[in-house]
């Protein structure tokens, strides 16, 4: 499962991407990324410093029917502050997911968009 990283006022938020299988679309998840394993950061080769965290924003982007539309989940027993530029790129990243499974859609490639 790929994912994204970014930086914002000291805090790391990572948007992963997964297919969920229950919906026939796929996930477009931000989270608030954690520290990746000690071992792993320490070591020369290691680029990853941070992990997805668990997902407290969720878009669901369809990937079999153009005439569905995403929609955005929140998932998160707890209150989390979003900051406005975390969003904006949030939104970013499922415009572009949106995008890419309306072009594999009409390219007869549904289900094969990651």
């Amino acid at each position: 499962m790929p994912w994204e990283l970014k930086e914002h006022a000291g805090h790391h938020y990572a948007v992963l991407f997964h297919y969920a299988l229950p919906e026939d679309a796929w996930a477009v998840e931000l989270s608030e990324a954690v520290p990746a394993v000690a071992e792993a950061a320490e070591s020369p080769d290691a680029t990853v410093t941070h992990l997805p965290g668990a997902g407290f924003l969720v878009a669901l982007v369809p990937d079999e029917d153009p005439a569905l539309q995403p929609a955005v989940r929140v998932w998160s027993p707890e209150e989390h502050v979003v900051p406005y530029e975390v969003m904006c790129w949030f939104m970013e990243q499922v415009a572009d997911q949106v995008e890419r499974c309306r072009t594999a859609f009409e390219q007869g490639e549904a289900g094969t968009v990651e």
